[in-house]
């Protein structure tokens, strides 16, 4: 089940999403933007639903593929990596050569319709994956056993509440990433985490953390098996001053050895009804008369001070 904003459920793709696309081995080189291979990576970048019914996404640029990579390795896993598109007359960057990798030289044509930038100076390789497996949409409640699954340590779990940005959607992701958080769990309104700029973003992030689609429902699940402090950022005022608590190390003291879920909501739309009645509410003292800070500087923060000091979350 797709539950992702930007997902393309038009019946073209409706039709295609039932057919396994594969390129024969033998293929090794591709001059036309009409070839059926083409069209079918430009669907897993334009549409969500047509991605994740494939289960298979695109990621562009050396440095993510590289990262992507190289993490798999470390753990010892099969690479996701099922085709390499490398812009003729380039070499497959030496650091992910691998001879089980299909390998196919594409023409500049190919490489700019499929990368979606206008300039391609800096794209020399687009690989087609598959979707890790730590990615999941959750459809029905969780037991017991699904939570430890899908969160093998959870003691920091980062919740995003309709996230539409992608750029933003893909900074959080590699921050928590780096801070070694646990996972991510995805509310409804979030954009895709294999969204072309989110990846772009978050730089093979999304291919290095549990990443989980579901609801509110799931994440009381969570709450419950963990026995999990839920924080939320909110901005302090006038109307709900006495709601919101504003952070002080003694209180970051006191959550420090707690599991944790950090919510971070839009920064148009704040936290949605449910976020606001769920969790404890509490905000950035800020001097001076600004109302929030960007969603992902803040969120960075907010997960660094959480991790080994003052707990810091953003506010809207």
């Amino acid at each position: 089940m797709n539950c992702f904003p930007e997902a393309h459920d038009d019946e073209e793709t409706e039709n295609a999403s039932k057919i396994t696309v594969a390129l024969p081995h033998h293929v090794k080189t591709i001059t036309s933007t009409s070839n059926s291979f083409v069209k079918h990576c430009l669907k897993l970048r334009q549409s969500s639903s047509y991605r994740h019914s494939h289960g298979s996404v695109l990621v562009v640029g050396t440095v993510p593929i590289r990262e992507i990579y190289n993490f798999q390795e470390t753990l010892q896993d099969r690479p996701t990596i099922e085709c390499l598109l490398v812009l003729d007359k380039y070499d497959v960057p030496q650091d992910i050569a691998d001879c089980a990798i299909h390998v196919v030289h594409v023409s500049s044509a190919i490489m700019r319709k499929l990368s979606g930038l206008q300039s391609i100076d800096s794209v020399e390789v687009i690989a087609l994956m598959r979707i890790p497996s730590t990615f999941h949409g959750v459809g029905n409640s969780l037991n017991d056993e699904d939570c430890c699954r899908l969160f093998p340590f959870p003691h920091r779990i980062l919740v995003l509440d309709g996230i539409q940005d992608p750029g933003n959607l893909g900074t959080l992701l590699r921050s928590a990433t780096a801070f070694r958080w646990g996972g991510v769990f995805l509310l409804p309104g979030c954009c895709d985490p294999f969204n072309e700029k989110a990846l772009r973003a978050s730089r093979g992030a999304s291919f290095q953390i549990p990443i989980v689609s579901g609801n509110w429902t799931h994440v009381e699940s969570l709450r419950k098996e963990f026995q999990m402090k839920i924080l939320a950022g909110h901005p302090a005022d006038n109307k709900n001053s006495n709601k919101v608590q504003r952070l002080s190390q003694d209180f970051a003291d006191s959550v420090a050895d707690l599991p944790l879920c950090l919510v971070l909501g839009s920064e148009g739309a704040g936290l949605s009804k449910e976020s606001r009645q769920s969790c404890e509410l509490i905000s950035i003292p800020m001097a001076g008369e600004f109302e929030s800070l960007n969603v992902s500087v803040a969120g960075a923060k907010g997960k660094y001070y959480a991790t080994g000091g003052l707990l810091l979350v953003h506010t809207f």
